[in-house]
């Protein structure tokens, strides 16, 4: 049996399609079991290898071109920990943002939010050229070594949510789109969530387009 889709495998091409079109359309695994007839562990393996491809599609896909770009970190996973709040939640995934106003946004999972960290993400995926829009975390402070010059902050810890265009109402409104995606999913693995996230970002990036045939597209270049 040939699948152009998939390498060695025993589902037919037509069968592997029918997958593919249920999860462009963001059904879940054990739906997509019992519309397609294929057992949830098989599903569950076809759709990682599907969810690795779109991880390395979505970091060849940066850095960005120069424009206005909004930067942020959020956290995801467990509730918050009594006496640990903020930066410092314990048990979080820790997950820093970058997006192109109109445009397409980044994500990377990283250990802390210090300056060592963010900072080279940032120099590495945008253009010094740009006009950067920031909430006032003391990380930031040091764009301007990095050769940023454009950098505005908004001050939310004043109760400063928007000052004309300076806001980072793009990224925060990303992050909302992403935790409401994954608490469908009622915990996530911390092996899979750099996945699930980069699935997010993926979704975002091409929600003015034709997920499904994108995947085709994308899995017949690179099967899995």
């Amino acid at each position: 049996m040939i699948n152009r889709y998939f390498k060695r495998s025993r589902i037919s091409e037509a069968k592997f399609r029918e997958i593919i079109r249920l999860f462009s359309l963001d059904i879940e695994a054990s739906k997509i079991a019992s519309l397609t007839g294929i057992s949830r562990p098989s599903i569950n393996k076809i759709l990682r290898k599907v969810r690795t491809r779109i991880s390395e599609y979505s970091e060849q896909q940066s850095p960005f071109d120069k424009g206005e770009m909004e930067i942020d970190e959020s956290y995801f996973g467990a509730r918050r920990v009594r006496g640990k709040r903020g930066r410092g939640s314990k048990g979080k995934h820790i997950v820093f943002g970058l997006i192109k106003r109109g445009g397409k946004v980044y994500t990377q999972v990283v250990k802390n939010c210090s300056a060592s960290v963010s900072l080279p993400i940032i120099k590495d995926k945008i253009d010094t050229d740009s006009v950067i829009y920031t909430d006032g975390f003391k990380t930031y402070d040091g764009l301007v070594n990095f050769g940023f010059k454009k950098h505005h902050r908004i001050k939310h810890g004043d109760n400063e949510f928007a000052r004309g265009r300076n806001h980072i109402n793009g990224i925060e409104n990303f992050w909302a789109i992403a935790k409401t995606r994954l608490s469908k999913f009622r915990g996530i693995s911390k092996s899979t969530f750099y996945l699930h996230l980069k699935e997010c970002e993926f979704r975002f990036n091409n929600r003015d387009g034709d997920i499904y045939k994108l995947l085709l597209r994308l899995l017949r270049n690179n099967p899995i």
